[in-house]
């Protein structure tokens, strides 16, 4: 799995049932890679936010076709 930057150890509590569910809905083997990539998503998730509501209200109605 690619990381974007160094990893650092950080020690905290989470609750075994919902990180048993996250590492089913991500498809992941280990609860560090649960970690990780959910990190990560949430990251990503923010900066395609930030891009929505950065261009809102730039395109035209109509100037996107349906395929």
């Amino acid at each position: 799995m690619p990381t974007k930057g160094k990893l650092k150890r950080k020690s905290f509590f989470v609750d075994e049932r919902a990180l048993e569910q996250a590492r089913k809905a991500l498809g992941v083997k280990t609860a560090a890679e649960v970690v990780r990539v959910s990190v990560e998503r949430i990251a990503e998730m923010e900066a395609f936010w930030q891009f929505m509501k950065n261009s809102r209200q730039t395109l035209r109605p109509g100037s996107i076709e349906d395929p």
